[in-house]
């Protein structure tokens, strides 16, 4: 496996309007300190892969709106890296048109897909599992995705069912099985217990080469639009083809087009401390909380008789909480929501009434 083969996409088109109203569409999610660390979710992605993945094969594909603040947080990429969608299309659209780009450029490519905004606490044991997986696809035709090993019976989550691959040494990398969208809870329950299915955590590795003949063979509607660019891409009219191309393309995610499709799919199981941050309910469990299990972000919060609370303001805001128990209380530009942490699940639709309503908020 040569290092200069590896190539990383990064997805970072989303809205993520479950953290409304931190995140709004002028200021995603992935652009956020979310975590209070001092880098922002993007920002912690790109750093994640440098020790395996040189920077200028980095690409971050976003949505067009979004190009400049890339651009400013990722001060390391060159214009070229970074790739505007006119259109948000889902994640096939976006994969496929990073990888004609990379096989303009590399026919040889090894490419991680990952998201943007995505949380992993034990980094060296998720660089080992990706060093395992780039080194087993550039040796065979094969869709590599990373399962994490469940810690609960979450529905919020799609589950790989796995089983061995006798072709492989390695007891860590499956055959794929079966793919399932966020089962029910008692679903997710039989899940857990059986022991062979674990969580799809969006990442995936493949070569250039085995990912533009799952199009061809699966997904040949989206693939074939982007291969009429094949003369284009890394030229001056890339922009051109491209603003024509993603108003007529499907809107469609990889999983569904291709991965649970094709035949040659394996997984590489692995437990790295991940989650999709998806949510403040997940984002709770990896924040610092005090002894009644408040988890504040921002220097003026006085609490009183109130626990499990999850609390972000900025730091020139006072919050006071007197018998508050298991809410999210966030204020961000002037807005300020309460919100039951059993509850949020409404908030995507208060985004969307918020849109018709008071635009300027979202």
């Amino acid at each position: 496996m040569q290092k200069n083969n590896n190539y990383l996409v990064i997805m970072a088109g989303g809205i993520g309007s479950r953290f409304w109203p931190l995140s709004k569409t002028a200021l995603p999610k992935q652009f956020l300190d979310i975590l209070g660390t001092g880098r922002t979710l993007i920002q912690q992605t790109y750093d994640r892969f440098l020790p395996i993945c040189p920077k200028e094969n980095i690409i971050v594909v976003t949505n067009e709106q979004y190009i400049g603040l890339v651009a400013e947080q990722l001060p390391d990429l060159q214009p070229h890296q970074i790739l505007g969608e006119p259109a948000r299309r889902n994640t096939a659209p976006c994969i496929a048109y990073a990888s004609f780009k990379i096989q303009s450029m590399n026919p040889e490519a090894n490419i991680i897909v990952a998201p943007s905004d995505h949380l992993i606490l034990k980094e060296e044991n998720f660089l080992d599992l990706v060093k395992t997986a780039l080194n087993f696809t550039a040796k065979r035709d094969a869709l590599v995705t990373l399962g994490i090993k469940p810690s609960r019976p979450d529905t919020g989550y799609g589950y790989i069912q796995f089983t061995d691959d006798p072709s492989v040494n390695d007891p860590r990398i499956k055959k794929v099985k079966t793919f399932t969208e966020k089962p029910n809870l008692s679903l997710a329950k039989d899940f857990l217990v059986s022991g062979d299915f674990y969580w799809n955590s969006g990442i995936f590795i493949w070569s250039v080469s085995s990912i533009l003949k799952a199009f061809d063979q699966h997904l040949a509607e989206v693939g074939d639009l982007f291969k009429e660019g094949a003369s284009k891409y890394n030229t001056p009219e890339e922009k051109e083809f491209i603003d024509a191309t993603y108003p007529v393309c499907s809107n469609i995610s990889i999983d569904y087009g291709v991965m649970e499709k094709a035949k040659n799919v394996n997984v590489v199981l692995g437990d790295f401390g991940w989650s999709d941050l998806g949510t403040y309910g997940s984002l709770y469990t990896h924040l610092k909380q005090d002894k009644e299990g408040n988890a504040i972000i921002g220097k003026k919060a006085l609490i009183y008789d109130s626990g499990n609370n999850i609390v972000n303001v900025p730091d020139d805001k006072l919050v006071v909480l007197v018998g508050v128990e298991d809410s999210i209380v966030v204020e961000s530009d002037g807005v300020l929501m309460i919100c039951k942490k059993t509850e949020e699940q409404k908030i995507k639709q208060v985004v969307n009434d918020l849109k018709i309503s008071h635009p300027d908020t979202v």
